[in-house]
């Protein structure tokens, strides 16, 4: 399930736009397709239809998990879109399919892949006790939906000295961003949510984090992508932004790694660039 969990913090979770299977699934092929990591010219898409003509990938109570085989190289990748009105995928439990979760597998990477798949239909099961997924009203809140049903198999996984080491990072770069040195600011009471944006032309940023509360707010505040692009602190939606980093996929798409900082009874209530 580390594979899916990757895709939700790097911004491949997106609203599929098409109710037409054909047109979802191409749609997740080609964001497939942009990653840096993928040989130019592969046909994602192609492959997936190729295997889901031999059978379909429909798992049921509204999941789908399409698949892409490939004889090259690398690592595992995969692309997750949620539909709000449900796809007509020919599942055998003739459900809509509203969660589809793509994934492009080399052939050395088979035996994990099915460990995945596998974890991932457990969990399904564990979340949903023959229900099909919810109705839910927007992409942030299918994302934390999401983010629970992959908890509950990867909570044992974790490792303690990371999550230690990203809540220090946290902390040295709210200290620095509000006042400097190497102590925490007398006087401010302030709480720091690590999160990821997505950035593609023609489309609404994404904000990819565990806290509801920053994704609600920084996404309803406006575009942050003028501030983001001068690479300094900004305030939007309430909370001082810093850049931890940024990467550059293909079709000009961009993730941005940031921490959101809020200050108790000190809202910006509009953005600041």
């Amino acid at each position: 399930m580390k594979t899916l969990l990757n895709a939700l913090q790097e911004g491949r979770f997106v609203e599929l736009p098409e109710t037409n299977k054909e047109k979802a699934l191409n749609y997740l092929a080609n964001l497939i397709e942009a990653m840096p990591d993928i040989s130019p010219g592969t046909d994602v898409a192609g492959a997936v239809w190729s295997r889901e003509a031999q059978f379909n990938t429909g798992i049921g109570m509204g999941w789908a998990c399409p698949h892409a085989r490939t004889a090259h190289e690398g690592e595992i990748i995969c692309a997750a879109g949620w539909s709000p009105a449900g796809i007509d995928y020919g599942a055998t439990d003739q459900k809509p399919v509203s969660i589809v979760v793509m994934y492009y597998v080399p052939d050395s990477q088979k035996n994990i892949y099915l460990k995945e798949v596998s974890a991932l239909a457990k969990a399904i099961q564990k979340k949903q006790v023959d229900q099909p997924v919810p109705k839910m009203q927007t992409l942030a809140e299918a994302r934390n939906w999401i983010l629970d049903l992959v908890s509950l198999s990867l909570e044992t996984q974790v490792s303690d000295v990371k999550a230690r080491m990203i809540h220090l990072e946290a902390k040295q770069a709210a200290t620095s961003a509000l006042g400097g040195g190497s102590a925490p600011v007398s006087g401010f009471d302030y709480a720091v949510v690590p999160f990821s944006l997505l950035v593609s032309p023609g489309s609404r940023s994404v904000v990819l984090a565990q806290d509801p509360d920053a994704v609600a707010k920084l996404e309803s505040a406006g575009d942050m992508e003028p501030a983001l692009a001068k690479q300094a602190p900004f305030e939007h939606g309430g909370y001082k932004i810093l850049i931890r980093g940024v990467t550059a996929y293909q079709a000009h798409r961009q993730v941005y790694e940031c921490l959101a900082i809020k200050l108790n009874g000190a809202p910006a209530d509009k953005p600041k660039v």
